[in-house]
């Protein structure tokens, strides 16, 4: 079965199974309820982002990796010594350590693949 990681995200287990759900939009819009079912799992998606992110998010159950496919971007993860950024352009990757607050910066508009592990999520706004 051939998709696009942009149109279908794909969930994997722990158990080594896999599942495909529809993405972007219908996946994002789903209730609170609905996307706790995938907490369990590893959440592979796609994204083009065109502007700065308007938030932080952080992770604590898993690490996160970031695949910039095309584009230019700067990662900025808030660590104990202060904020970090870290800026990827063409073909990068990007391992952002579980429980680190992290946000965007485009430079470019930006393709971006995610493997995340979604259980605990947190976002609060970027200020200014």
């Amino acid at each position: 079965m051939s998709f696009t990681p942009e149109d279908t995200y794909v969930l994997l287990s722990a158990d080594g199974a896999s599942r495909t759900t529809p993405g972007g939009a219908a996946f994002w819009s789903l209730p609170p309820a609905a996307l706790a079912g995938f907490d369990a799992g590893w959440l592979i998606s796609e994204f083009v982002c065109a502007e700065d992110w308007s938030n932080w998010e952080m992770h604590p159950d898993g690490d996160e990796l970031v695949y910039l496919l095309d584009g230019d971007v700067e990662f900025l993860l808030e660590l104990p010594s202060g904020v970090a950024s870290t800026r990827l352009s063409g073909r990068a990757a990007l391992l952002v350590p579980r429980g680190t607050w992290h946000t965007a910066k485009m430079f470019a508009p930006s393709r971006l693949l995610f493997v995340t592990r979604g259980a605990g999520t947190q976002h609060r706004q970027v200020d200014g």
